[in-house]
């Protein structure tokens, strides 16, 4: 049964203006909010919600349900004053159109999987080529393009909390198995946004999920100056098609070393080869971790604003992207107009290719197991 408190309406001009219609409180509590609004509608008719999850503090989440979008996240600089960190659109329709990812959720398998193709248990399977010749964040209607099932929404002791669901069945974009995904985001009294995942499925599959937000702290402009740590000793270097090569090499004497502090900008037009190969950062580094443990990934600095992101996660490794195919012909919110690298992802994964990678820790899922993995975002003002 489906978990949803008790609606009252109210009032928000904010949201109004926005586009918003029918905006209602679900829950409020010392620990947070969450309203609820109308977003408009598919291009098949399909009815789009948006939730805004709201903490104690004031950082502000907002989701939809369609792809699990995140299209807004409101955190204070060091002066205390809220600004979006992340890329989009003010209206359902830019999402509906060719956009890249920004704010998705994604799966059946993020990142790359060569020429569409892998093979379990003898069988080969065949996945949509939508990033040619390679198949890309699940395919032509992956996750990040279908309405999710609220299943609960609800203000908790750790914050405003909303639990989507989706049922992707088998043979969707090629994929085996009836898998039964939940994403759980929650904005926690600590100032993070957090994202865990579940799924299981009755065939064994491969799974791959991640969140997929494009992040400017500073909220407008590139992102060169951001200073990015990783915890990381290695990465996976890539084709010309950015399918790893099975290496892991190692990050030591290369512009992929973010062991100790760097600036995005201070070695993003490198002559090396994989940055060539990337057209800037768009690559898995391999994280200084235990299986499933939760640990520190990355941290990023903005000096402007003073935001800082940490990046914490349970996954064996992170894609690091730096806005590279952003070209100025996407116009988002408020009328900013995307230009090359005006924003960033960290991506916590399963290495790319990883099906076809025996060597790669394994991303198959079988019947009476259950997918987990959890991402945090957290923000801090120094």
């Amino acid at each position: 049964m489906n978990k949803i408190i008790q609606l009252i309406t109210v009032t928000s001009l904010g949201l109004l203006a926005a586009g918003l219609t029918g905006c209602k409180t679900m829950s409020n509590t010392p620990h947070g909010t969450i309203t609820k609004a109308d977003f408009g509608k598919t291009t098949d008719g399909t009815p789009v919600q948006i939730y805004t999850l709201r903490n104690s503090k004031g950082m502000t989440a907002t989701i939809m349900t369609y792809g699990g979008i995140v299209t807004s996240l409101e955190t204070p600089d060091r002066n205390g004053q809220f600004g979006d960190v992340v890329l989009g659109y003010d209206h359902v329709d830019g999402y509906l159109k060719s956009t890249p990812y920004f704010g998705a959720l994604i799966g059946r398998y993020g990142n790359r999987i060569a020429k569409g193709k892998f093979s379990l248990d003898g069988v080969e399977y065949t996945l949509a080529t939508n990033n040619v010749p390679n198949h890309l964040h699940g395919g032509l209607k992956g996750f990040d393009k279908v309405v999710w099932t609220v299943e609960e929404a609800e203000v908790g002791e750790h914050g405003p909390k909303l639990t989507l669901t989706y049922l992707s069945k088998d043979g969707e974009e090629g994929y085996p198995g009836n898998l039964t995904v939940h994403a759980i985001y929650t904005v926690t009294e600590d100032n993070a946004l957090q994202v865990k995942f579940k799924a299981t499925t009755d065939k064994n599959t491969v799974v791959n999920l991640t969140h997929h937000s494009y992040f400017n702290l500073r909220g407008s402009g590139d992102i060169l100056d951001h200073v990015v740590t990783i915890n990381a000793d290695k990465f996976t270097p890539v084709d010309g098609g950015l399918i790893p090569t099975g290496e892991l090499r190692p990050v030591a004497g290369t512009p992929f070393d973010f062991t100790a502090p760097h600036a995005v900008g201070e070695r993003i037009n490198s002559t090396d080869e994989q940055i060539k190969l990337g057209g800037g950062y768009d690559h898995n580094w391999v994280l200084n971790k235990k299986t499933n443990e939760m640990s520190l990934a990355a941290r990023v600095h903005e000096p402007t604003s003073g935001r800082t992101m940490e990046v914490w996660t349970t996954q064996p490794a992170t894609q690091f992207y730096t806005g590279n195919f952003l070209d100025g012909t996407i116009t988002g919110k408020k009328g900013w107009t995307y230009q090359l690298r005006n924003g960033f992802c960290f991506e916590p994964q399963h290495y790319p290719d990883s099906p076809n990678h025996p060597a790669f820790p394994t991303t198959e899922l079988k019947p009476g197991e259950t997918y987990k993995s959890t991402i945090i975002y957290k923000f801090s003002a120094e």
